[in-house]
């Protein structure tokens, strides 16, 4: 199992992680730098525990105002496809009129033979 150092608030731990996910340790482990960070700054010196919970918490508070913003989107997407579809009317054409226009069509071919013929 690989070990790996991280970095969280000026500290270095050592973690392990299963082989291949050293990346994914090594992002979240930026991720509570991140808020840790900002804290040590503030506030100096920390208990690690503390520091640790601190940034927890703030990384926590994060990714609940995430989901609560999933969700809104989530139920926003389902009233939009619950909606009904515009649709637009497509005018039909009564046979009668299809049929008449290709009375007329074979009238206007035969007179064009017609005129061929004499020419």
């Amino acid at each position: 199992m690989p070990e790996i150092d991280i970095t969280i608030g000026g500290k270095v731990f050592q973690v392990s992680c299963q082989p291949g996910e050293e990346h994914f340790l090594r992002g979240a482990a930026q991720m509570l730098d991140n808020e840790a960070q900002p804290l040590v700054t503030q506030m100096g010196r920390l208990p690690e525990s503390r520091m640790l919970l601190m940034a927890g918490l703030m990384l926590a508070d994060k990714t609940a105002a995430v989901e609560d913003e999933i969700r809104t989107l989530r139920t926003r997407v389902t009233e939009l496809e619950a909606r009904p579809t515009q649709t637009r009317d497509v005018a039909v054409i009564p046979p009668q009129v299809v049929e008449t226009l290709a009375e007329i069509a074979a009238r206007a071919e035969a007179m064009a033979a017609r005129v061929d013929e004499r020419a």
